[in-house]
């Protein structure tokens, strides 16, 4: 599976792009774990053209994360253009445009998952940029407004005709929000569709290695994007990738290693910047993290996490679980 010249190989898995979540240091681990593709945090084209200092420190990749993609999200043509170019020069591997974002700060302003309201403009918003840049340039949207308005059939054709070179369909309209199941039946219906030439991307609820490859199997997708299920769990990526390869699990992935991993994504985003910003990017993954759900009464600890202000702090917590865990384990 190839996006331009990016080459992928078979069945290969994203990470999806998440704000205040894909940071520079998730996306390190994700890609050390398998990860085919990572993308940064969203990223305002209003704000990025006005150098909004927030905004522009988005745009920081490393080579040992690529490939890597930029994704961008605005309401104006000119300005998505003018953004794509700034982009451009932080040299990502590509472009991609937000068509799917349902926040009501976003969609309810016309942009990401408002886009599906306006179709000619989201198609304006695609040949403009496009044209303005020469890296390959992806979209990733949902199935329509509501039920009553699934247009991504029609949708897909026109935007591959705009000259995008691969397509990420999440499996709920911007109603649903990220309620209810994700719906693969038109994303499969889209991938079957023989005027289709690019890539399609699926992305909704695939949360294990079993989902996975039913993802490809029963619907075809060229790559799988995985999204909420990677919070405090990069290693996910493994567990698939070994599973979708037919190898057993990997068993140097003992509990033991992937607390140490949490723990050093801590170090990335204290290292990256400074440290109540450090904490405030990694504590949502260590309190969604899978491995701490055999603690017994975890609540208490999670409300610990989220409110840890110093390292120290959140790593004397993270302690404290390894040992609850190791003794539950021996019992």
């Amino acid at each position: 599976m190839n996006i331009g010249n990016i080459q992928f190989g078979d069945r290969p898995l994203f990470l999806a792009p998440m704000e205040d979540v894909t940071d520079i240091g998730f996306r390190k681990l994700c890609k050390r774990f398998g990860a085919a593709m990572v993308y940064t945090e969203f990223v305002s084209a209003e704000a990025l053209v006005r150098a909004v200092k927030s905004t522009v420190s988005k745009l920081a990749i490393s080579d040992d994360e690529r490939p890597v993609g930029i994704q961008i999200y605005g309401r104006d043509a000119e300005s998505m253009a003018e953004a794509a170019r700034i982009v451009e020069e932080a040299k990502p591997d590509l472009i991609d445009l937000n068509f799917g974002c349902p926040v009501k700060k976003v969609a309810g302003k016309g942009a990401g998952a408002g886009m599906l309201r306006d179709v000619p403009l989201m198609l304006k918003i695609t040949r403009a940029v496009v044209d303005a840049v020469k890296v390959p340039v992806t979209v990733k949207t949902r199935l329509g407004w509501d039920n009553q308005n699934l247009i991504i059939t029609d949708l897909a054709e026109q935007l591959q005709d705009c000259g995008i070179q691969a397509l990420t369909i999440h499996g709920r309209t911007r109603a649903q929000m990220y309620t209810g199941e994700a719906d693969w039946t038109l994303i499969g219906e889209v991938k079957r569709n023989p005027r289709i030439r690019i890539p399609i991307i699926g992305n909704g609820d695939i949360t294990t290695p079993e989902e996975a490859r039913l993802a490809f199997e029963r619907y075809g997708v060229d790559a799988v994007m995985v999204g909420r299920a990677t919070f405090g769990h990069p290693w996910i990526f493994k567990e698939m990738r070994d599973y979708l390869d037919g190898r057993e699990p990997d068993p140097s992935l003992t509990l033991d290693r992937k607390i140490d991993l949490l723990e050093e994504q801590l170090r990335i985003n204290v290292e990256r910047i400074y440290e109540y910003r450090g904490i405030l990017h990694t504590r949502r993954h260590l309190a969604a993290t899978p491995i701490f759900k055999g603690i017994p009464n975890f609540r208490q600890t999670r409300i610990a996490m989220l409110r840890a202000e110093t390292v120290s702090e959140l790593t004397d917590i993270l302690e404290q679980c390894r040992e609850m865990l190791r003794i539950k384990g021996e019992e």
